[in-house]
């Protein structure tokens, strides 16, 4: 069984028996991120020249990994980027995660450390089945991680509106916030969030 095979997020929710709740779990710290030029100007003549939403293998090739390399930058001393990077923990949660951050492995660059966030396309605009493919694959994090109060994290998105997760122990909450490409420093902002949290939570104590 792989990620892709979970269509929904009670799918997920009943066979691992986790409770959900929709709530604003982040706020956009002020004042957002402002894409640097250089960004701006490569994804200005991908979205002039390019149809970038002609196909998913576009989309995230033009829009979403983009965007994604961005935010990462200043965190890549201390964590690594992964793209359709085999994660397994058992027989049912297993596949290639579309992207996902985990912390830097003290083996070298070719290990996955822990993973923290995971970042799902959602295929065809849907995004129930990007949750519930998710979802699963947040499940796997956090067993992976052998730590459920270690919080894990999930975006959803088309290239145009972004969603967020979090899941804690044994309940899931989905951000009621969605983010857009309309607003770049709005949607920057809402994703470097989301690594602060994560390298907040990660911090060993």
């Amino acid at each position: 069984m792989a990620f892709s095979d979970f269509k929904t997020i009670p799918e997920v929710q009943e066979r691992f028996r986790i409770t959900y709740t929709e709530n604003d779990f982040f706020a956009v710290e002020e004042p957002t991120i402002v894409p640097s030029g250089q960004f701006m100007q490569e994804f200005e003549f991908c979205r002039r020249h390019i149809d970038v939403f002609a196909s998913e293998a576009a989309r995230c090739e033009a829009i979403i990994f983009p965007i994604l390399k961005e935010i990462y930058k200043p965190y890549v001393d201390d964590y690594a980027l992964w793209i359709k990077k085999t994660l397994t923990y058992d027989e049912i949660l297993s596949g290639a995660p579309d992207y996902f951050i985990s912390t830097r492995s003290e083996l070298g660059m070719l290990i996955v450390g822990t993973p923290l966030i995971l970042l799902v396309e959602a295929k065809k605009n849907d995004f129930e089945q990007g949750w519930g493919q998710c979802f699963a694959e947040l499940v796997a994090a956090q067993k992976i991680n052998d730590n459920t109060e270690l919080p894990v994290y999930g975006i959803v998105t088309d290239g145009t509106l972004w969603q967020f997760g979090q899941l804690v122990g044994d309940g899931f909450t989905r951000n009621r916030t969605n983010f857009s490409l309309d607003n770049l420093p709005i949607l920057f902002g809402a994703v470097d969030s989301i690594f602060k949290a994560a390298k907040t939570s990660s911090i060993p104590r």
